[in-house]
């Protein structure tokens, strides 16, 4: 048991483990996030010790009160990794004003975008970085009880986090009374269907309560009614594993990393035409160019660029005279597409770009969990929509009726799946036009 950050220190100054970074790790690469991945093993919370684990968990109970805690996490100006980018700082404080004997921390591990895996590296990797991201969200929100809802397709950090919540119950880490602070937090993990809105924040509420994966409209918001309607925080994984660095170094070292609007570092998944695939660690504000040519090696085969799709089957298609775009929340948000959870995928040229459109058009029709009409109804039709300018088959005011629909899903839609799934139509459209034209037939 360990029950004092003197006992903490002296487990870490005791292990004498000597840690050395991944060599293959970019120059332009700055890692915080997954600074630990690849590094320890994430299975010894020894070594999660070893290498300063969970000393900002019992600083934040021995030496801050919760608000201290949340004015930290504000000055960081850390945003929602999962896509939204939502302050997380305010969506703290709004819970911690709430008063209710209970309340709830989930962390949302349901990572669904094709090719990525961002998410799914930390839980496996450095689980216990995201318990006490976790922990010490609970101690600034008031809440002693947290969830992990990860995807069943992820049984490997199913796998870990069991056993890291295991060895941090048995170190005294989680539980009750938590560094004798008189804090308490235990955490389960809860597993996913794979239905991709789940992804959603009410929906994942909803399954996690034993419900059908369905949105909910909001108001009322998670702040005031959230799972089983107490106030309830969720963030997803990169968020939280996040919070342990920003309590160690500071709000002001995190806001200093980034841009502006946008701070700290972002994990992305580099995958599609592409030669280095994988994970890169890369400060907001990294270009497009960057991330592509100088980390990624370029597109795979001498092959020329073409586009950039980013955010998941919900993102945009950015060309190529856009490459030196900074990668940020606002910049990719005015080139029609958004941040979402990390996912890039290259396209070279020699790929269409409306069947480009057509595959997560269809991606997000599968998914739709079709509650309301304009997704479910919506979706189905641009996808059909789309199947006749692949064939060629298409007339103007197909073309026309493509946009209109594309606005209405856009406007109409219940949740964030339908809300942005018309983005990879509109994106292309933008900047690919001609290539939708050469689909409408001269009858």
């Amino acid at each position: 048991m360990i029950t004092s950050i003197q006992e903490l220190q002296e487990a870490a100054l005791n292990s004498k483990k000597d840690f050395k970074t991944p060599s293959d790790i970019h120059p332009k690469e700055r890692r915080v996030v997954l600074e630990n991945v690849g590094v320890i093993d994430p299975q010894s919370i020894e070594d999660y010790i070893a290498s300063g684990g969970y000393m900002s968990l019992f600083r934040a109970l021995d030496e801050m009160s919760p608000k201290e805690v949340i004015e930290e996490v504000k000055i960081s100006a850390l945003r929602g990794r999962g896509g939204g980018g939502y302050p997380t700082g305010l969506k703290w404080e709004s819970v911690s004003k709430v008063i209710s004997e209970q309340k709830y921390i989930i962390c949302n591990g349901d990572e669904g975008d094709p090719g990525a895996f961002m998410d799914r590296a930390v839980m496996e990797g450095d689980p216990h970085r995201v318990l006490e991201g976790m922990a010490i969200a609970g101690y600034a929100c008031g809440a002693n009880k947290g969830y992990i809802y990860v995807r069943a397709e992820y049984p490997i950090a199913v796998e870990k986090l069991s056993r890291a919540i295991k060895q941090a119950t048995k170190f005294g880490i989680l539980g009750e009374n938590i560094a004798h602070s008189g804090f308490n937090f235990s955490v389960e993990i809860r597993l996913g269907a794979g239905a991709f809105v789940c992804g959603e924040a009410t929906a994942l509420i909803a399954s996690i309560e034993g419900n059908r994966g369905h949105p909910r409209q909001k108001p009322p918001h998670l702040s005031d009614y959230g799972l089983w309607g107490k106030p309830t925080v969720l963030n997803n994984v990169e968020t939280l594993a996040n919070i342990a660095p920003i309590i160690k170094n500071g709000g002001a070292w995190f806001r200093a990393i980034g841009t502006e609007s946008s701070s700290g570092t972002k994990v992305f998944a580099l995958t599609g035409h592409i030669k280095n695939t994988g994970l890169v660690e890369v400060e907001m504000g990294t270009t497009l160019r960057e991330l592509i040519f100088d980390i990624g090696g370029g597109v795979e085969d001498g092959r020329k660029f073409k586009a950039i799709q980013s955010g998941g089957p919900s993102g945009g298609c950015i060309p190529e005279h856009l490459l030196d775009l900074q990668v940020d929340y606002e910049s990719l948000k005015s080139a029609g597409s958004i941040m979402g959870s990390g996912g890039l995928i290259v396209i070279d040229e020699g790929s269409n770009m409306v069947e480009i459109a057509r595959f997560f058009m269809d991606f997000c029709r599968s998914e739709s969990c079709g509650k309301c009409t304009p997704c479910r109804v919506g979706t189905t039709e641009l996808t059909m929509l789309l199947d006749k300018f692949i064939a060629k088959k298409a007339t103007k005011s197909d073309f026309e009726l493509l946009k209109e629909m594309c606005k209405m899903v856009k406007s109409t839609s219940l949740c964030g799946l339908g809300q942005t799934a018309p983005n990879p139509v509109l994106s292309t459209i933008r900047y690919f036009e001609d290539e939708y034209l050469a689909g409408i037939c001269d009858d």
